[in-house]
């Protein structure tokens, strides 16, 4: 080994990122883990069969950049012969194989790798496309001819218009270096059903599995740990729940991590007091999702979300294309089925889309018919979100003015991953799946509070529990609709 001229050898993480047999694996969550490194030499692996071909994505071109020249290092030294072409963005290889660096601005730009195959497709930061960007390429995945094998590999940290549905498809849906592994039955020609299994799996690492990089700045840790709470949260430890861009950065959904009784927005379900006034917003979708949600008023103002109704297939920002007939009957019967609904008045807000009337008998009739009544929502984007900050504000003893059964999954997932828009910076970026936002924002603006300064726990002076007995967190409304208590 002491003859061998070592191009470049990769770390441990790296190693257990290059060595996994899954078709699927992303690879980082933080920064400083090697990650652009390893994709690209990952690359490499096939180039000595002659019709092997790879493709290396970026979002723009210009972000291709970093990686373009991270392999003009080291692709000719490690292949000989190797030949790059700066007008196609293409390596050709002596064997004849080729590794394509390409980009994706647009979603119209998915046209530009119609019909072709690629034997290998690697994606660096994946959530900065979206999910169908992704499922398109990686239906590009294929062999070019005998002998290959085909697979997808990501990197990213998180943030970024992709962040949600990459939390959900690599992050939450199982534990780091578990493979996560799907049954998909599609149908041939002559009905014949055949099952097909796709597995994925997430590898982390942060700056602390790149050893060769601490060695050369030891510095690179203290920058990172110096960067505002969001971005050092993300960058620093691979915290998905905080990001750079994030729009609602007050949301709390991790009480064990300060007081189980403080600074959370996600509480147990619990019996709604007769004397609190109920209320249902909808956000109208057919191709894309629709929300429904219900909401209570505790004494005080407090804003309780206790059930959400919301119409997607499974996939992100996909709708059911329900009617709204359909809908409404939905609403109905689970107004009439909860029980903390059922047999109360419900007063009604929805997107204004519905009642318009430009394709014929407005939506709103449809749901007039079944008994389900709205009233015109507010439109007002700037003035609803900074109502929404309000209500998620904690005061000095770690109350908000909002929070939310843990049954509403939807609302939990979606929320704290939205990012701003890049043009209009004061908005939320409206490509995302921000349905159930536009809900809420609705709900915000049709009760309005005034506004309210978000106090974190290293803002005060608390001392947290030495032990944690409790094992429920529940409401106590009878002494106090804000305090967050335990029962057994």
């Amino acid at each position: 080994m002491s003859d061998q001229n070592i191009i470049w050898q990769p770390q441990p993480k790296q190693v257990a990122f290059m060595q996994r047999p899954e078709f699927e694996c992303l690879y980082g969550g933080a920064a400083g883990g090697g990650k652009s490194d390893a994709l690209v030499v990952e690359a490499l692996r096939q180039v000595h069969i002659p019709h092997y071909k790879g493709l290396i994505l970026r979002k723009t071109y210009p972000q291709l950049t970093e990686l373009i020249d991270k392999s003009l290092l080291i692709y000719p030294r490690a292949i000989p012969g190797a030949r790059y072409n700066s007008t196609t963005h293409t390596w050709s290889f002596p064997s004849g194989a080729k590794i394509v660096f390409g980009s994706m601005n647009h979603k119209q730009d998915r046209i530009n790798y119609q019909g072709k195959a690629y034997d290998f497709i690697g994606f660096d930061e994946l959530t900065h496309f979206e999910y169908d960007e992704y499922t398109y390429l990686y239906s590009r995945c294929r062999p070019n001819g005998p002998g290959t094998r085909c697979y997808v590999r990501a990197t990213t940290n998180p943030g970024g218009k992709g962040h949600n549905w990459v939390k959900n498809r690599f992050i939450t849906a199982a534990p780091p270096m578990t493979p996560i592994v799907e049954d998909v039955e599609v149908t041939d020609n002559n009905g014949n059903v055949m099952h097909i299994k796709r597995d994925r799996i997430f590898v982390p690492a942060t700056v602390f599995d790149n050893q060769k990089l601490l060695d050369n700045d030891p510095s690179y840790i203290a920058s990172l740990g110096m960067m505002p709470e969001a971005e050092k949260r993300a960058l620093l430890y691979g915290d998905w729940d905080s990001f750079s861009g994030q729009v609602f950065n007050e949301w709390r959904n991790d009480p064990k991590h300060y007081d189980d009784r403080l600074w959370t927005h996600v509480v147990n379900p619990f019996p709604i007091p007769d004397t609190w006034p109920l209320y249902r917003s909808m956000d109208w979708g057919y191709s894309r999702p629709f929300s429904v949600n219900w909401f209570a008023v505790a004494p005080g103002g407090c804003l309780y979300q206790i059930r959400e109704l919301y119409g997607c297939t499974g996939e992100p920002n996909t709708g059911v294309k329900w009617t709204p007939e359909r809908c409404a009957e939905e609403i109905w019967e689970i107004e009439h089925d909860d029980p903390n609904l059922r047999g109360r008045t419900i007063y009604g807000v929805a997107d204004s889309a519905i009642f318009a009337s430009d394709s014929g008998i407005p939506i709103v009739e449809a749901f007039e018919q079944a008994g389900v009544y709205f009233d015109r929502a507010s439109k007002q984007r700037i003035d609803g979100k900074m109502q929404c900050h309000y209500r998620l504000a904690f005061d000095e003893d770690g109350h908000s003015m909002f929070y939310t059964f843990k049954t509403c999954k939807h609302f939990i997932r979606c929320i704290p991953s939205l990012v701003y828009d890049e043009t209009n910076v004061e908005d939320v970026d409206t490509s995302q799946e921000d349905h159930n936002y536009d809900s809420w924002r609705y709900m915000c603006m049709y009760r309005t509070i005034e506004p309210r300064i978000n106090i974190q726990p290293d803002d005060v002076e608390w001392t947290p529990p030495a032990e944690d007995p409790l094992d429920v967190m529940t409401i106590d409304y009878y002494t106090n609709p804000y305090d967050i208590v335990t029962r057994k």
